[in-house]
Protein backbone atom coordinates (compact mmCIF):
# COMPACT_ATOMS: atom_id res chain seq x y z
CA UNK A 1 0.00 0.00 0.00
CA UNK A 2 1.12 3.30 -0.98
CA UNK A 3 -0.29 6.91 0.31
CA UNK A 4 1.59 10.42 -0.46
CA UNK A 5 1.35 12.69 2.39
CA UNK A 6 0.57 16.26 1.55
CA UNK A 7 2.97 18.28 0.90
CA UNK A 8 5.28 14.89 -0.34
CA UNK A 9 7.23 15.11 -3.09
CA UNK A 10 7.67 11.80 -3.85
CA UNK A 11 5.62 8.16 -3.11
CA UNK A 12 6.10 6.87 0.40
CA UNK A 13 5.62 2.87 1.74
CA UNK A 14 3.26 2.43 4.41
CA UNK A 15 2.90 -0.03 6.97
CA UNK A 16 0.15 0.41 9.36
CA UNK A 17 0.64 3.60 10.69
CA UNK A 18 4.40 3.62 9.70
CA UNK A 19 5.22 5.44 6.74
CA UNK A 20 9.15 4.76 4.62
CA UNK A 21 10.43 7.84 2.51
CA UNK A 22 13.09 7.03 0.31
CA UNK A 23 14.59 10.41 0.33
CA UNK A 24 14.92 9.25 4.40
CA UNK A 25 16.42 6.10 3.32
CA UNK A 26 19.04 7.60 1.10
CA UNK A 27 19.82 10.75 3.44
CA UNK A 28 19.41 9.83 7.09
CA UNK A 29 22.13 8.69 8.13
CA UNK A 30 24.16 11.37 6.91
CA UNK A 31 22.36 13.60 8.42
CA UNK A 32 22.45 11.96 11.75
CA UNK A 33 26.03 11.77 11.81
CA UNK A 34 26.78 15.18 11.04
CA UNK A 35 24.39 16.33 13.88
CA UNK A 36 26.11 13.15 16.25
CA UNK A 37 29.03 15.64 15.70
CA UNK A 38 27.57 18.82 16.40
CA UNK A 39 24.55 18.50 19.13
CA UNK A 40 26.18 19.36 23.01
CA UNK A 41 25.51 16.15 25.42
CA UNK A 42 22.17 15.36 26.15
CA UNK A 43 20.90 17.84 23.89
CA UNK A 44 16.92 18.46 23.91
CA UNK A 45 16.21 18.90 20.06
CA UNK A 46 12.74 19.93 18.55
CA UNK A 47 12.02 18.77 14.73
CA UNK A 48 10.18 20.82 13.17
CA UNK A 49 8.09 18.80 9.80
CA UNK A 50 9.37 15.81 11.40
CA UNK A 51 7.52 13.71 8.58
CA UNK A 52 7.53 10.01 8.56
CA UNK A 53 9.78 10.23 11.88
CA UNK A 54 12.75 8.44 10.18
CA UNK A 55 15.04 11.51 10.85
CA UNK A 56 14.50 11.53 14.48
CA UNK A 57 15.21 7.37 15.38
CA UNK A 58 18.12 7.74 12.81
CA UNK A 59 19.46 10.93 14.80
CA UNK A 60 18.87 8.84 18.71
CA UNK A 61 20.33 5.92 17.36
CA UNK A 62 23.60 7.56 16.67
CA UNK A 63 23.60 9.31 19.84
CA UNK A 64 21.38 7.50 22.55
CA UNK A 65 22.20 10.75 25.06
CA UNK A 66 19.79 12.61 22.88
CA UNK A 67 16.06 13.66 23.88
CA UNK A 68 13.97 14.16 20.52
CA UNK A 69 10.88 16.09 20.11
CA UNK A 70 9.23 15.62 16.92
CA UNK A 71 6.73 17.36 15.10
CA UNK A 72 4.30 17.80 12.45
CA UNK A 73 0.90 19.38 11.38
CA UNK A 74 0.10 16.70 9.41
CA UNK A 75 -2.34 14.02 11.15
CA UNK A 76 -0.91 11.21 9.19
CA UNK A 77 2.62 12.04 9.73
CA UNK A 78 2.28 12.52 13.83
CA UNK A 79 1.14 8.90 13.47
CA UNK A 80 4.31 7.34 11.64
CA UNK A 81 6.40 9.36 13.72
CA UNK A 82 4.75 7.64 16.75
CA UNK A 83 4.44 4.55 15.31
CA UNK A 84 9.00 4.49 14.39
CA UNK A 85 9.36 6.04 18.05
CA UNK A 86 8.44 2.67 19.33
CA UNK A 87 12.08 1.35 18.34
CA UNK A 88 13.43 4.43 20.35
CA UNK A 89 13.34 3.05 23.95
CA UNK A 90 11.85 6.62 25.29
CA UNK A 91 14.33 9.06 23.61
CA UNK A 92 11.50 10.41 20.88
CA UNK A 93 8.58 11.85 22.27
CA UNK A 94 4.82 11.90 21.33
CA UNK A 95 4.76 14.00 17.95
CA UNK A 96 3.67 17.34 18.52
CA UNK A 97 0.80 19.51 16.26
CA UNK A 98 3.44 22.13 15.15
CA UNK A 99 3.06 24.43 11.91
CA UNK A 100 5.72 26.91 11.75
CA UNK A 101 4.04 28.98 9.63
CA UNK A 102 1.32 30.11 12.48
CA UNK A 103 2.37 32.78 14.49
CA UNK A 104 3.05 32.22 17.99
CA UNK A 105 3.41 28.72 16.93
CA UNK A 106 6.24 27.80 19.20
CA UNK A 107 4.26 28.49 22.90
CA UNK A 108 2.95 24.78 22.09
CA UNK A 109 6.39 23.54 21.92
CA UNK A 110 6.37 23.56 25.85
CA UNK A 111 9.61 23.87 27.05
CA UNK A 112 13.19 25.41 26.05
CA UNK A 113 15.14 23.48 23.89
CA UNK A 114 19.15 23.23 23.32
CA UNK A 115 18.51 22.74 19.45
CA UNK A 116 16.08 23.31 16.35
CA UNK A 117 16.36 20.89 13.24
CA UNK A 118 14.25 21.37 10.39
CA UNK A 119 14.92 19.32 7.00
CA UNK A 120 13.65 19.57 3.52
CA UNK A 121 10.95 22.26 4.52
CA UNK A 122 11.11 25.52 3.86
CA UNK A 123 11.46 24.91 0.12
CA UNK A 124 8.04 23.21 -0.11
CA UNK A 125 6.27 25.96 2.02
CA UNK A 126 5.26 29.33 1.76
CA UNK A 127 8.10 32.33 3.16
CA UNK A 128 5.73 32.74 5.53
CA UNK A 129 7.02 29.22 7.27
CA UNK A 130 10.96 30.06 6.76
CA UNK A 131 9.94 33.33 8.59
CA UNK A 132 8.04 31.37 11.72
CA UNK A 133 10.98 28.70 11.99
CA UNK A 134 13.26 31.16 12.73
CA UNK A 135 11.17 33.36 15.05
CA UNK A 136 9.99 30.54 17.01
CA UNK A 137 13.35 28.85 17.21
CA UNK A 138 15.12 32.36 18.49
CA UNK A 139 12.56 32.59 21.14
CA UNK A 140 13.18 28.71 22.23
CA UNK A 141 16.93 28.93 22.09
CA UNK A 142 18.94 29.70 24.84
CA UNK A 143 22.32 31.74 24.23
CA UNK A 144 24.87 29.35 22.19
CA UNK A 145 21.74 27.18 20.99
CA UNK A 146 21.67 26.02 17.43
CA UNK A 147 19.20 25.90 14.69
CA UNK A 148 20.22 23.38 11.99
CA UNK A 149 18.50 23.28 8.38
CA UNK A 150 18.61 20.61 5.99
CA UNK A 151 18.19 21.00 2.39
CA UNK A 152 19.35 22.34 -1.11
CA UNK A 153 19.91 26.25 -1.45
CA UNK A 154 20.65 28.90 -3.79
CA UNK A 155 24.19 29.58 -3.64
CA UNK A 156 24.75 32.35 -6.61
CA UNK A 157 26.63 31.54 -9.28
CA UNK A 158 27.91 28.36 -7.68
CA UNK A 159 24.48 26.77 -7.63
CA UNK A 160 24.33 23.21 -8.77
CA UNK A 161 21.86 22.93 -11.70
CA UNK A 162 19.65 20.27 -10.37
CA UNK A 163 19.19 22.60 -7.20
CA UNK A 164 17.97 25.24 -10.21
CA UNK A 165 16.27 22.50 -12.01
CA UNK A 166 14.23 21.60 -8.89
CA UNK A 167 13.97 25.35 -7.84
CA UNK A 168 11.78 25.76 -11.51
CA UNK A 169 10.03 22.44 -10.51
CA UNK A 170 9.16 23.50 -7.23
CA UNK A 171 7.72 27.04 -8.32
CA UNK A 172 5.62 25.03 -11.33
CA UNK A 173 3.55 23.21 -8.47
CA UNK A 174 3.86 26.45 -6.31
CA UNK A 175 4.55 29.92 -7.06
CA UNK A 176 5.14 29.99 -3.39
CA UNK A 177 7.85 27.27 -3.27
CA UNK A 178 11.37 27.12 -4.09
CA UNK A 179 14.67 26.47 -3.15
CA UNK A 180 15.65 29.26 -0.66
CA UNK A 181 18.86 32.04 -1.48
CA UNK A 182 21.37 30.97 1.16
CA UNK A 183 21.63 34.53 1.63
CA UNK A 184 18.08 35.06 2.18
CA UNK A 185 18.26 32.34 4.99
CA UNK A 186 21.22 33.80 6.66
CA UNK A 187 19.67 37.35 6.41
CA UNK A 188 16.54 36.61 7.87
CA UNK A 189 18.23 34.50 10.79
CA UNK A 190 20.47 37.19 11.99
CA UNK A 191 17.74 39.57 12.40
CA UNK A 192 16.85 37.46 15.40
CA UNK A 193 20.51 36.95 16.29
CA UNK A 194 20.76 33.63 14.84
CA UNK A 195 24.33 33.61 13.20
CA UNK A 196 25.75 31.07 10.62
CA UNK A 197 28.26 28.85 12.37
CA UNK A 198 29.29 26.28 9.99
CA UNK A 199 28.12 25.50 6.19
CA UNK A 200 28.36 21.66 5.45
CA UNK A 201 28.14 19.72 2.03
CA UNK A 202 25.76 17.25 2.22
CA UNK A 203 25.34 14.03 -0.50
CA UNK A 204 23.13 15.05 -4.06
CA UNK A 205 24.10 18.82 -3.39
CA UNK A 206 22.21 19.85 -0.44
CA UNK A 207 23.52 21.34 2.87
CA UNK A 208 23.52 21.45 6.43
CA UNK A 209 23.75 25.22 7.73
CA UNK A 210 24.11 25.78 11.62
CA UNK A 211 22.98 28.93 13.20
CA UNK A 212 24.14 30.10 16.61
CA UNK A 213 22.12 31.77 18.71
CA UNK A 214 23.86 34.68 19.75
CA UNK A 215 23.83 36.31 23.43
CA UNK A 216 20.92 38.98 24.31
Amino acid sequence: MTQPPPTALETRQSAGARLSSPSAARNGQAIAAVLAGILPPEARVLEIASGTGEHALACVSQRRDLAWQPSDPDPVSRASIDSWAQDAAGRIARALDLDAALPGWWRAAGHSVDAVFCANMIHIAPWAAAEGLIEGSAALLPAGGLLVLYGPFLEGEATAPSNLAFDASLKSRDPRWGVRARSAVEELAARYGLLLSRRIEMPANNLTLVFAKGAS
